[in-house]
């Protein structure tokens, strides 16, 4: 009979103005169906609600919950701060808004086993609570809201480029020096590359379940989708090679949109076809997407994916070289990173 793995697990949880979710993920990991041992260290960044009160309301509860200071509130910051406060071999990532399965530390773990794998993760599984966050939930799951990434609509178990949060083993962690803190967003995707680089097996696998909180505004979704794009091209600068084209579509498209625009306004109404065929295209494949939702959740969805896709090219295309400047001035030195006692 196969024995079950029990190494002893940290989460590590980076968190910011996360008084709406911060509970309910806590409970999710401190519920696992787990019999190793299992910690949380959560990082507090300086949150303008009530996040503090509540983490250390959390700590008070359960000896099994810790919190660490992240002046910062930088998410690679909080992270390294997180890991450098736990103990154990293997290290799950989690983020304030983000809600377990039940056995996925369970799955995780024994996947880190079956597979060799430095980081194994899994699916980002948006899911809203009101009209809006639904239809965003429904864009970010669709193919085309985010293409074929296997962490956002699913697919088979095998190798990827990168998953969604992740379960490493501590000394990949510790070999790489941990996540590299000039990296604002993107922090995990640049990780996985590294690990990549240095022979690391990244694994993807629809095991494993994360349910996500959506934006709940469509400023707040801009802003992140702006954020994604711009420091996906700090990636792109800092490690030649690692762009595909799934990643220059939402720049490419929003050139496309602005030419066509300008020609139309100016020159030509045939100009307008491709702002055109943009906007049937979004409508058309909000449908199969929007199935099941109600119908104000599926009239948003075509908002919700003009939304990531436009703002995403956006902060691609005008993303600061001098991001990848202070990237790679940081790497000059050895990553800013933790130390444990």
């Amino acid at each position: 009979m196969t024995s079950i793995p029990t190494d002893a697990v940290s989460v590590i949880m980076p968190v910011l103005n996360e008084e709406r979710h911060l509970r309910s993920s806590v409970r999710h990991i401190l519920d696992q169906d787990y019999p190793g041992e299992l910690e949380v260290v959560i990082a507090l960044g300086p949150s303008e609600d009530r996040t503090d009160e509540i983490a250390a309301e959390l700590a008070a509860e359960d000896g099994r919950v810790r919190t660490v200071p992240n002046p910062t509130g930088r998410t690679p910051a909080g992270l390294n701060a997180a890991i450098a406060a736990s103990r154990h071999p293997v290290v799950v990532r989690v983020d304030g808004h983000g809600m377990l399965s039940p056995d996925y530390i369970a799955t995780a773990v024994r996947l880190l086993h079956e597979t060799g794998a430095a980081n194994v993760g899994g699916i980002m599984h948006a899911e809203g609570e009101n009209d809006w966050e639904r239809a965003v939930a429904a864009a970010m799951t669709s193919k085309i809201g985010v293409g074929n990434a296997a962490f956002h609509t699913g697919g088979t178990a095998g190798e990827a480029e990168t998953v969604y949060l992740g379960v490493f083993r501590r000394e990949v962690l510790e070999q790489q020096g941990g996540y590299n803190e000039e990296f604002i967003r993107a922090q995990d995707w640049e990780l996985n590359f590294r690990i990549r680089q240095a022979g690391g097996l990244i694994w993807f696998s629809p095991e494993l379940l994360v349910s996500y909180r959506p934006r709940p505004s469509v400023r707040a979704l801009a802003k992140q989708y702006r954020n994604y794009g711009r420091w996906r091209h700090v990636v792109a600068r800092y490690h030649s090679g690692s762009i595909n084209p799934r990643y220059l579509a939402p720049p490419v498209a929003l050139l496309a949109i602005a030419a066509g625009i300008v020609v139309g306004a100016v020159l030509t109404p045939w100009g307008l076809i491709v702002p055109g065929g943009y906007l049937a295209a979004i409508v058309l494949g909000s449908l199969p997407a929007g199935r099941g939702l109600p119908p104000g959740a599926r009239a948003r969805i075509p908002l919700a994916l003009a939304t990531m896709h436009l703002s995403w090219g956006w902060g691609f295309l005008t993303s600061p070289k001098k991001l990848a400047r202070k990237v790679i001035a940081s790497r000059r030195e050895p990553v800013t990173t933790y130390r444990r006692d």
